[in-house]
């Protein structure tokens, strides 16, 4: 193997496939990034045997071939190259690898690239588009609500399927930990009536979030009960999915909520925050006193002292005084994107309902503290 390949190409495809690999792994190989040169491209591989991301990049092949070679090593030795370099990676009959640029030598070890597992695939029996920033929006709105409790693994992740709203089909992602709960949806794309509901895994869904950051193209997903399969342009990633069943979340929506309240998203993002500097590290509790057009935030810690703030609100119901996690009202008003935030209120042990402004593709569950 002998290629030649601009330091910025080889730089960036090293970043997406490194990010899934661990800096220590009990199997070397996993440590390691499998090189592969063949017609006028290098393909890169990185798996942790649950994700295997693949990235294709221009090159210019002398011999074609292929080898392993450490990922976190690799990429920081290019990343530390001058800019514009032009990169010269070759393989010795001794299973070593060169790296050339510039006056720069550097040896590496390598395994060979037939030990390199490969992430198998079972018949991917979906597929469709996905706009990138529809992708994102189910993404970056449920997933602060992912599960990290490891014994109820069937949370620790993002619950994709196929739902109906008002007679439309839609594309839904749900996640909750079982205090709050994230509900997104967009139009479902061509091609996805009938795709199984999969609950995609916590790292899979983070890596998903960095493919798509950059790129305004169209995200090619294809599906399987088992694996999920991620391509934009060159970059492919194929995951394992949680193999689970994710509990009926519309059995804690509420229906009958009947005490609307109408506050400034960010009035009431910013008194939460500061009254909750106050609140202890374990309970972190803020209690609301509602009544008419007024709203009392209040948290009392014994340890630190107490805190009040007044502000005013759109609330015409009986009074009401209902206690939350400060944390998780802030994780939810920074997923709302309009200047209204719209609270759906039944009584100090119920759920309480969430809504951005008059957006009704998300909803968001939280689920009251005793205070």
């Amino acid at each position: 193997m002998q290629l030649v390949i601009e330091k910025s190409a080889l730089l960036k495809a090293l970043s997406h496939v490194t990010s899934i690999v661990e800096r220590r792994n009990t199997i070397p190989i996993l440590s390691n990034v499998l090189l592969v040169a063949s017609g006028d491209h290098l393909c890169l591989t990185a798996t942790d045997l649950e994700r295997e991301v693949i990235e294709k990049v221009p090159a210019k092949i002398g011999s074609e071939g292929g080898t392993t070679v450490q990922a976190h090593v690799l990429h920081d030795i290019v990343r530390k190259l001058p800019d514009g370099a032009d990169v010269e990676l070759s393989r010795g009959d001794d299973d070593r690898v060169m790296l050339a640029a510039g006056k720069g030598r550097y040896d590496l070890q390598a395994l060979p690239s037939d030990d390199f597992p490969e992430l198998s695939t079972d018949d991917l029996s979906h597929k469709f588009s996905l706009k990138s920033a529809d992708l994102k929006q189910l993404i970056e709105k449920t997933k602060f609500a992912i599960s990290t409790e490891e014994t109820r693994y069937y949370l620790n992740g993002i619950y994709l399927h196929e739902a109906e709203t008002d007679g439309t089909s839609m594309l839904r992602a749900v996640a909750t930990d079982g205090h709050r709960l994230a509900q997104v949806e967009v139009n479902l794309p061509d091609g996805a009536s009938g795709l199984p509901g999969v609950i995609i895994p916590r790292k899979t869904v983070a890596e998903v979030q960095r493919m798509v950051a950059d790129t305004e193209s169209d995200v090619t997903i294809e599906m399987s009960d088992a694996k999920i399969r991620f391509s934009v342009g060159d970059l492919v990633m194929t995951s394992k999915l949680i193999d689970g069943t994710f509990p009926d979340y519309s059995r804690v929506i509420p229906t009958a909520n009947d005490k609307a309240l109408s506050v400034s998203r960010e009035v009431f993002a910013k008194a939460v925050d500061r009254v909750s500097t106050l609140s202890s590290d374990r309970g972190r509790a803020v209690k609301l006193n509602l009544s008419d057009q007024k709203l009392v935030l209040t948290v009392n810690n014994p340890d630190s002292g107490s805190a009040t703030e007044e502000i005013t609100v759109d609330y015409n119901d009986e009074e009401l005084e209902i206690g939350f996690n400060a944390r998780y009202l802030m994780d939810i008003t920074q997923q709302l994107e309009s200047d209204t935030a719209n609270l759906l209120l039944a009584d100090p042990g119920s759920p309480t309902m969430v809504r951005d402004g008059d957006d009704l593709s998300a909803l968001y569950v939280l689920m009251p503290m005793r205070v």
